[in-house]
């Protein structure tokens, strides 16, 4: 079974997404998702997010905390943190990914965004969309 270490980053109410590369031979090609990825041998999932977070967009956090573990299919987990965006898009560096955006709930809902590098409308990921409107639900609330 494969595990994945994917982090929901929020800032003012909104939520950082990426929108994937759009190659065939990825998960979820061209759609907008989460940062994150694949454990690497002997690594916990909070190691590794922090890891993907600084090799997707050079941003250095130790400040996450899990949300929950997801398994939509039987070969995939998803551990799932969530952590406080605290500079600005700019100071960001994407390293992966095709364009990235903070989304409000709003759009979230709609799931769907524009983006400017891609020049059309793309969707977010199916089940990352689905971990977002529960984390609406159950978390944001509390974050303020």
């Amino acid at each position: 079974m494969k595990q994945v270490a994917i982090a929901i980053l929020y800032q003012q109410g909104k939520y950082l997404l990426q929108l994937r590369d759009d190659i065939p031979d990825i998960v979820y090609p061209g759609y907008w998702a989460f940062f994150g990825g694949h454990l690497e041998a002997n690594e916990t999932p909070e190691v590794a997010v922090v890891r993907e977070l600084y090799e997707e967009i050079r941003y250095r956090t130790s400040d996450v905390t899990l949300f929950d573990r997801f398994v939509f299919s039987p070969d995939v987990v998803r551990y799932v943190f969530y952590a406080p965006l605290t500079v600005t898009l700019d100071r960001l560096d994407l390293r992966e990914g095709w364009d990235f955006a903070l989304w409000t709930p709003d759009e979230i809902r709609l799931g769907q965004r524009y983006s400017d590098n891609a020049r059309q409308v793309r969707a977010i990921a199916p089940p990352h969309q689905r971990i977002l409107l529960d984390f609406l639900d159950r978390i944001a609330p509390r974050l303020g």
